[in-house]
């Protein structure tokens, strides 16, 4: 089951397709105004968004008939590359925190970035459904499925629930041990761990999110949907756990910008979503790969 070099080219070119519409010709919706801000969703004004939603959507059309006859597997790689362009071109959350040197400040701005991972993984269900949408004016010959699709109504209901909530789980405690940046002793057993660089983060979420969808095919025969809804999942979900707000408050009164409770929460919400998606495709897809060759295996 290895890949040929066709398949190699239409991966490439509904990446390439991502990387321009959105990674290149996109970038200057959301560009900070200063060299090293990070990108937020509030840098997009309404119109910006708009136009952003309209290239994702064309972006996912062109990864899919690039891609074609692989279409809906390989087109969704396009606007999650394209917006990976956007989290290596941008700031960290060190350079955020900077601007927010008050409790109060700080406090708010972690309010806001608690909902911003909903944001990029609406943009990348806009390139999924345009995916969709492909194969509606296009269908591929043959349709490869991501699950037995017997299982009843509430059963896959039941499986889905487990395999998001196990997905979070797993890449949570991944990202606090692939992520890492020099870690120093905290008040009392704590600790607190540096602003990682930006490279450290695109390994750790890839792999981390990867790990979690592989285990998820193979456990629980879970789709990529799963682990890539969770990615808009764990960056809230870090934020509750580690930033109660005594911790807060001690480590603005305490700690400079660049230091935080866990690496887990040094991610930009962009970064997370972008990344984690292509890690969760690549890791779905090596879990469908392993049970066939286990299947195929020769005794």
């Amino acid at each position: 089951m290895e890949l040929s070099w066709s398949t190699k080219l239409r991966i490439a070119g509904s990446v390439g397709a991502g990387v321009v519409l959105i990674g290149i010709i996109g970038w200057p919706l959301a560009r900070p105004s200063e060299p090293f801000a990070p990108v937020q969703v509030a840098n997009l004004g309404l119109a910006d968004g708009v136009v952003l939603v309209v290239l994702a959507f064309v972006a996912g059309l062109a990864g899919y008939f690039i891609s074609w006859p692989n279409g809906l597997e390989i087109g969704i790689l396009a606007v999650p590359s394209g917006l990976a362009i956007w989290g290596v071109r941008t700031g960290n959350i060190a350079s955020l925190l900077q601007q927010s040197p008050s409790f109060e400040q700080r406090e708010a701005l972690l309010a806001a970035l608690k909902w911003e991972p909903i944001f990029w993984l609406a943009i990348v269900g806009v390139g999924l459904g345009a995916v969709y949408c492909g194969g509606k004016l296009w269908p591929t010959p043959v349709k490869v499925g991501e699950g037995s699709g017997a299982k009843p109504f509430s059963q896959r209901h039941l499986n889905s629930i487990v395999a998001l909530a196990g997905c979070t789980f797993i890449a949570y405690f991944a990202l606090n041990i692939l992520v890492q940046d020099v870690r120093l002793v905290n008040e009392g057993a704590a600790s607190v761990v540096g602003q990682p660089a930006t490279g450290q983060i695109v390994f750790g979420v890839v792999v981390a999110f990867g790990f979690a969808a592989f285990l998820a095919k193979n456990f629980l025969n879970s789709g990529y949907m799963c682990p890539i809804i969770a990615t808009a999942v764990v960056h809230p979900v870090a934020i509750v756990v580690s930033y109660r707000s005594d911790v807060l408050f001690h480590l603005t009164r305490s700690w400079p910008a660049v230091f935080f409770p866990n690496s887990v929460v040094a991610i930009l919400p962009l970064q997370m979503v972008a990344f984690g998606t292509i890690g969760s495709i690549a890791g779905y897809w090596m879990g469908v790969r392993y049970n066939f060759q286990r299947k195929h295996a020769i005794r």
